[in-house]
């Protein structure tokens, strides 16, 4: 269990920094779609979560992008604020 949360905390780092990085400049033009950022920076963007997912995973691989709605706390920080 410690291994899961060793990994989940470094997968939510990386995915935070991804955001910032790449994510946060689109907000003004792009605030409430959904964003799938490639662990090198490459955007997929749409209006369905379904979508946008389906296509991360066939372009980047399963477990390999950050996932969020452009300008929206993803559900991670949001746990994270409980403990």
């Amino acid at each position: 269990m410690t291994e899961l949360r060793e990994w989940l905390t470094t997968r939510a780092a990386e995915d935070y920094q991804l955001y910032q990085r790449f994510g946060k400049p689109l907000e003004a033009a792009h605030r409430g779609e959904y964003i799938a950022i490639g662990l090198q920076g490459d955007t997929i963007l749409g209006a369905s979560d379904v979508d946008v997912l389906e296509q991360a995973i066939v372009r980047f691989g399963s477990g390999s992008f950050a996932f969020q709605r452009v300008g929206h706390r993803t559900f991670g920080q949001w746990l994270s604020l409980l403990q």
